[in-house]
């Protein structure tokens, strides 16, 4: 390899700052969650979901359940004020978004006993397995 060629510069190499100015407008929020984190657990009667939404009001969850098909979704809003000794506002941040999440589980829910809480973020649901809804395996012949 030749000594004096390091390697191909870039634009960005001759006006860092710049572009660093012009991309910071563009960011995301780091507050407003990308994906809602599920956990799920089963045992012979029910499944349990534990899903992480942060910043998510009870009002502005939407659960629904279809046969095996789950779905959740939210509106997330955070805001966030700074003010001086004086009283001033110098900062105020709202950030707003859209999170959801859909999964299959491997029995039928009974949409009737579903079961929803939220705590701290955290939504808790309870489905209850459909009675009679067992995964029958097929031999192959």
């Amino acid at each position: 390899m030749n000594p004096l060629i390091t390697r191909p510069y870039s634009i960005d190499d001759f006006f860092p700052e710049f572009f660093r100015r012009l991309a910071r407008p563009m960011e995301f929020p780091r507050d407003v969650p990308g994906d809602i984190r599920i956990e799920v657990t089963e045992n012979d009667k029910d499944y349990q979901v534990r899903a992480e939404i942060p910043g998510a009001k009870k009002e502005d969850i939407r659960i629904s359940v279809e046969g095996n098909a789950v779905s959740i979704s939210a509106e997330v809003k955070k805001e966030r004020e700074e003010k001086s000794k004086e009283g001033r506002t110098l900062v105020r941040e709202t950030s707003y978004g859209a999170v959801s999440r859909a999964f299959t589980l491997g029995t039928d829910i009974d949409d009737k006993g579903v079961v929803a809480k939220l705590e701290d973020g955290i939504l808790k649901l309870t489905l209850p397995k459909r009675e009679g809804s067992r995964t029958r395996q097929i031999p192959v012949q």
